[in-house]
This record gives C-alpha cells, sequence and structure tokens, in this order.
C-alpha cells in the first residue's frame, strides 16, 4: 500500500517547452517545441520543480514532425513506440492530428491556433487528467484557458499563468464541435456578455480563452510584480477590459500574484559552447574581447576590440519592443560616437528589421551595424561579444534578455517599466550598486540618455569597469535563478494545497492514475 502521505502531484499544461529533464522519462530531453519564452520558462520551472523533488507532470501536445527531427538518432520503430512508452512516464502527449505535422508550435492564421487550442486542451481534459489525476494543475496562457474551468468542476486547485496578454474568443458551440464538453463546466467560463444559461450562451455568446482561465482559476500569477500592478493599476490601454476586470478581482481576493521568470541554466558564460572562449567573472576583461573580436570578423564589422557593442536581442516589434525609439535615433548615435566606433548588432526578426537594413544602406554602416535573423548560436555569442544590450519595451510581462546579459558581463540599457523595472536598478559605480541604466520616459530622447549614461560608464578606467562587471556578474548569476523562481511557486502551490508538496514518505510512490488526495474535497 502506498502512503498516503505521498508528494502532490502536480500537472504542468504547457504549449511550449524546450527540455525536460532525462529522469522524466525515457525520451524527455528530446522534447522541444519552441515558439518564444515560454518554452524556456516552462522547460526550466519544470526541470527546478523535478530537482527540488517535487511530483511533477508535463501534458504538451504532440507535435510529431517537430520531435522526429530530435529523434533522428533513434530508429524508425523507436519513434513510432513512444507513445506505448509515455504513460510509464512523465511526460504526456495530447495525441491529434492537428499537431502532427506542423512545423512550428503556433500557425500565422488566428482560426487555426483555436483549432490548435482546443484539440490540446479537448485530449488534456478527455485522456491526460483522468490518467494523472493531479492534485495540482499549473496552466500557461491563453491555449490552456479552458481547463481551469474544468478544473473547478473536479475541485482541482489550478493555477493559471499569464506569460503574454494575448487572447482569442470562439463560441460554445465550437468549442463542443472540437470535442469538448463544455456543456458539463459552462458556468465557470467567461463571457463577453451576460450569460443566464447554456442554452443562451452556447451559439453566440464569444467565451474568451484567457479572461476564462483567469475567471475559473484558484489562483493567477504574472510573470513580473511590477507588470501585474500596472495592470491593476490600468497603466497599459492594450490590456483588454475583461481580462483587467478579472485580474484586478483576483488581486483584490489575495489570489493574484507575481513571479519571476528567469533564465534558462543554458545562458552561463562558463559552461556556453556557442562561445569563443568562456570565462566566469574573475576573468570576463580578456574573454570579452576574444569573444568581440571573432563576432566582428564572423559578421563583418570593423576589428576592433576598442569599439563598444550594443546588442539588440529581442524581436524588432514597435507595439512592444520599442525598435522605433532606435531607429528615430539611429543615425545620431553612431554619428555622435563615430570616433569610439559604435557598434550595434541585430540578431532579431521582425518588422522593422527592413527600417534598419534601409537606414545601413542609405549611410553605408556596414562596418558599424550587422542585422541578423534570430538564431540561438548567434545570440549566445552576442551576450558574450557585447558590452550593452538595448531593451527600450514599451511594456514587459517579464523579460530575460536584461537578466541575461548581466551574467554575460553586457549591461542592460532599458526602459524602467514591468519586469525590467522588478530586474534592474541604475548603475551607480562610486556607491558599487545597480547593473543597467535605466530611462523612465518612453520616448527618444529618453534612450538616448541612457545610451549616453552607458557610454560614460564605458569610458572609465578599465579597472573601474572591470570591478562593476565583476560585481554585476557574480550578482546576477546568484539571483536569478530558477531555483529562487520555483520556490516561489512551491510556496504558492503549497498555500492552494494547504500542506507541503514535498513530504517525506517510506513506501513506494502511487503510479500514475492513482486516487488522488483529500484536498479536493476541501475546495
Amino acid at each position: 500500500m502506498a502512503n498516503a502521505r505521498r508528494n502532490p502531484r502536480v500537472l504542468v499544461v504547457t504549449p511550449e517547452v524546450t527540455y525536460l529533464p532525462d529522469r522524466m522519462g525515457n525520451l524527455a530531453s528530446f522534447f522541444t517545441a519552441k515558439a518564444g519564452g515560454l518554452a524556456d520558462v516552462s522547460a526550466a520551472l519544470v526541470t527546478a520543480l523535478f530537482d527540488q523533488g517535487a511530483d511533477v507532470h508535463v501534458a504538451l501536445p504532440d507535435y510529431r514532425s517537430i520531435f522526429s527531427d530530435r529523434l533522428v538518432p533513434f530508429l524508425k520503430e523507436e519513434i513510432t513506440s513512444i507513445q506505448r512508452k509515455m504513460p510509464d512516464d512523465r511526460v504526456h502527449l495530447a495525441e491529434d492530428r492537428a499537431f502532427f505535422y506542423i512545423n512550428r508550435v503556433y500557425s500565422q492564421h488566428g482560426e487555426e491556433n483555436v483549432k490548435l487550442a482546443l484539440a490540446f486542451q479537448r485530449e488534456v481534459v478527455n485522456n491526460i487528467l483522468p490518467r494523472v489525476q493531479p492534485d495540482l494543475i499549473h496552466c500557461n496562457d491563453w491555449m490552456t484557458g479552458l481547463i481551469p474551468a474544468v478544473a473547478r468542476r473536479l475541485r482541482i486547485p489550478c493555477l493559471f499563468t499569464i506569460h503574454n496578454i494575448h487572447t482569442v474568443k470562439t463560441s460554445m458551440a465550437f468549442i463542443e464541435d472540437r470535442g469538448i464538453d463544455a456543456a458539463s463546466f459552462w458556468q465557470h467560463l467567461y463571457y463577453m456578455h451576460h450569460a443566464p444559461s447554456y442554452e443562451a450562451a452556447r451559439d453566440t455568446n464569444p467565451v474568451d480563452f484567457m479572461t476564462s482561465g483567469i475567471f475559473a482559476a484558484h489562483f493567477v500569477n504574472t510573470v513580473s510584480p511590477t507588470f501585474l500592478l500596472e495592470i491593476v493599476d490600468g497603466q497599459h490601454p492594450f490590456v483588454e477590459p475583461q481580462i483587467r476586470e478579472q485580474l484586478v478581482n483576483k488581486y483584490d481576493a489575495g489570489c493574484g500574484f507575481g513571479i519571476l521568470n528567469a533564465p534558462d541554466p543554458a545562458f552561463n558564460p562558463q559552461t556556453d559552447k556557442d562561445l569563443k572562449q568562456n570565462y566566469g567573472p574573475k576573468n570576463h576583461a580578456a574573454a570579452k574581447r576574444e569573444n568581440k573580436r571573432f563576432l566582428q570578423r564572423n559578421l563583418g564589422l570593423s576589428e576592433d576590440i576598442k569599439a563598444p557593442i550594443f546588442f539588440w536581442p529581442s524581436r524588432l516589434d514597435p507595439v512592444q519592443k520599442g525598435c522605433q525609439l532606435l531607429a528615430d535615433i539611429f543615425y545620431r548615435v553612431l554619428s555622435t560616437w563615430w570616433e569610439q566606433n559604435l557598434q550595434v548588432v541585430f540578431v532579431a526578426n521582425g518588422e522593422y528589421q527592413p527600417v534598419f537594413q534601409d537606414i545601413v544602406n542609405q549611410h553605408k554602416f556596414h562596418k558599424r551595424v550587422a542585422i541578423c535573423d534570430f538564431s540561438e548560436q548567434m545570440e549566445h555569442l552576442a551576450y558574450a561579444a557585447s558590452d550593452f544590450i538595448l531593451m527600450p519595451s514599451r511594456f514587459e510581462p517579464c523579460g530575460l534578455p536584461q537578466m541575461i546579459a548581466p551574467i554575460y558581463g553586457s549591461l542592460p540599457v532599458a526602459h524602467d517599466t514591468g519586469g525590467i523595472h522588478d530586474t534592474l536598478s541604475h548603475l551607480d559605480f562610486s556607491a558599487n550598486t545597480g547593473n543597467g541604466f535605466l530611462f523612465k520616459t518612453f520616448d527618444a530622447s529618453g534612450l538616448f540618455w541612457a545610451i549616453e549614461e552607458a557610454l560614460k560608464f564605458y569610458m572609465l578606467p578599465a579597472n573601474t569597469r572591470a570591478k562593476q562587471i565583476k560585481r554585476i556578474m557574480t550578482e546576477s548569476a546568484e539571483k536569478f535563478t530558477y531555483e529562487q523562481s520555483a520556490r516561489q511557486y512551491i510556496e504558492l502551490y503549497e498555500k492552494m494545497l494547504q500542506r507541503p508538496l514535498v513530504v517525506e514518505t517510506q513506501s513506494v510512490e502511487q503510479p500514475v492514475g492513482a486516487s488522488v488526495g483529500s484536498v479536493h474535497q476541501n475546495l
């Protein structure tokens, strides 16, 4: 008989993941499905929870074509046997033909993404939840927004994490046509209009996925404390009013929190395989110069180890990332510090990429500016080779580059908002404090001022700079870790469960499918 005091079972439901601990199953380390930061966050959080002894399981769409690319070393018959192996492991794949042949996590067509989300949630609700029988469900973003309503019906505590403020809407009739029995939990969904009955709501009253997740979940968290407060205070008009309303309700009820993400542990200059030369806080200066020279040579920039390099690490999106501010002052920045051979490296896709290409071509800045499509290898190298990163985001739900860069000794030049506010403070080398250069007013003048502040620091004596960068690298590596984030999630899980997440037991762990604890009956 298994001990009733086994570790509570947590099921993390996510549409994206970059890697999983190999101890979670025979082929866990071969599952990679990434569209953005959510994949890194999911992977790192699950790994940290698993390493701390939590009974954590993952539900993920079966992106068969994507996974097959990573399973090349395996024989074909081994690939086709994945599903027979998975029930004994901790990774639970939602099987549907909608996922099997796609080569990216999200479609470029919005309606297709709704279908993918419904296929994923149908498999989680109909097959994975009965098999895993979790004590707690942790959902992530709009593609899992219906599951908290199911959790309410099943009386399973549910946490809903908001990584990106994006939502979709569709009718309950369409949801049911995709195989989800919404009639059994319709009263826990959020509708765009008053819904007095199931019949009145079914055909013409849109269900909001993100808002439903917030509305039905027992607890909600954003991935930055400041971003949550900014939404609650109404500072971001792009947040749809129903999303803000429900977040305010959760926050006022003491059920809304902000928990910062952290960088993937692979971002470590001491072990990073994409660098020309590895380094740590104590020997960063010479190694960063070598990485700078290597980057300049590979990108066709002027080879000058004394040239300050600014790195743009985020997508070139004018809605969020503030790239238009840099475009407005781009010529001025390069010309002002022309004698210092200031250089800018973009490793990013996005609609503003042609704008910067036009500026470079018009003014023949090819030896000063490199514009590259995103690649993980070049991203890692650019962190190591650069002196500063540029992050003038209009808003930032969390942000990871401003945490990664200081670990590599590259200091952020950033707008003081959201997750940036939670992770950076303005550098004051005389007081031995701070880790970046922040501007408060979102405009091009503010960004220029912050760049100017960064270059004043760059002109200081080499020993003064090296001392500060060593301090910042050391502090950042200790502070920005998923052990810290996982601990906060564990504390939140325990608050929801009203018992420890990791408990000692002298008996064999219950197999998947065993009965859940009595906590469900207390909700």
